[in-house]
């Protein structure tokens, strides 16, 4: 699978949860723009979890 944009965050949790990657960043991005929780240090931490070689 070749859909790693920035760290590769949301290509590993579509492919971990089979779900639709573009979804997961639309998701992302909704949440960043309102405001809800963290999103960006969210999408840090699971970048630092996902493994090295994703």
């Amino acid at each position: 699978m070749n859909e790693k944009k920035i760290l590769g965050v949301c290509a590993w949790l579509s492919e971990r949860f089979d779900i639709e990657v573009s979804m997961l960043r639309i998701i992302f991005v909704i949440a960043t723009i309102v405001g809800i929780g963290s999103p960006i240090l969210i999408y840090l931490i699971l970048a630092l979890v996902k493994p090295a070689n994703y």
